[in-house]
């Protein structure tokens, strides 16, 4: 079987298990120790949530997490596996780059590349959703991948991960100020035969200084600039954004 489906529609389900090797733990008590270091408050949303696994690490302790995002099967994914661990988080369908919330929250954290799907020309009312969202004070925490990472390490590539039960293929091109990747899973049925799925997937390229004009455009005051985990900006593949909003 042989069907185009859209960006994450199959791929939810596997999400979490082709990036067991990020160490979602790590990656999550960095945002815990960063959170309580700004002294942010308990209500959160996350943008481009995914399967949930940072919503559902910030709940455990103690955090109030919505999680958003734009793709139905993810929130299918994360609204399962909060279930699975007796979690109580709501989940909202929302497009990042068009946000609007009925409530304000204290922070908004949008980690592992969710505005890399936001086009250019969207970047600054995306960011200006996100100011709007957050009450004063609010802290907002996005991370991008880097434009030498897509550039340089993606694009043009082909990657692959052949497991037991799923093998994932994908296949990058530079398309001037994006990367568009094509993927294909082979995932292993119940019978033993396995079944093709075909995503297509877009990252634009933010430049780092270009994010951090349009942030301080949408009214933030930004507090750091950092690589992944915190370490040095430059050479990172992954450019954490900490921002807070301050009075408009």
């Amino acid at each position: 079987m042989n069907s185009m489906i859209k960006a994450y529609d199959f791929l939810a389900e596997w999400f979490e298990v082709l990036n067991d090797d990020c160490d979602y733990t790590l990656w999550s008590q960095y945002f815990i120790d960063g959170l309580k270091s700004l002294q942010a408050g308990k209500k959160g949303l996350e943008l481009g949530c995914g399967s949930g696994y940072f919503c559902r690490s910030l709940t455990r302790q103690g955090y109030t997490m919505t999680g958003a995002d734009v793709s139905a099967a993810m929130l299918s994914k994360a609204t399962q596996l909060a279930g699975e661990e007796g979690l109580r988080i709501s989940y909202v369908q929302t497009d990042a780059a068009r946000l609007k919330t009925p409530e304000k929250y204290d922070f908004i954290i949008s980690p592992n590349d969710c505005y890399n799907y936001i086009p250019q020309e969207k970047r600054l009312a995306a960011f200006k959703g996100a100011y709007n969202a957050l009450s004063q004070g609010g802290i907002f925490w996005l991370d991008i991948s880097s434009a030498y990472k897509l550039r340089e390490k993606v694009a043009n590539t082909v990657s692959a991960d052949d497991r037991e039960d799923i093998t994932y293929l994908a296949f990058s091109a530079l398309k001037e100020n994006k990367v568009e990747t094509d993927v294909t899973l082979f995932v292993k049925e119940e019978s033993g035969k396995f079944n093709r799925y075909d995503e297509q997937h877009t990252q634009y390229i933010h430049e780092t200084e270009d994010v951090k004009d349009a942030l301080v455009r949408a009214g933030f005051e930004i507090l750091s600039v950092e690589g992944h985990l915190g370490e040095a900006e430059k050479g990172s593949d992954r450019i954490n954004f900490i921002c807070r909003k301050v009075k408009s």
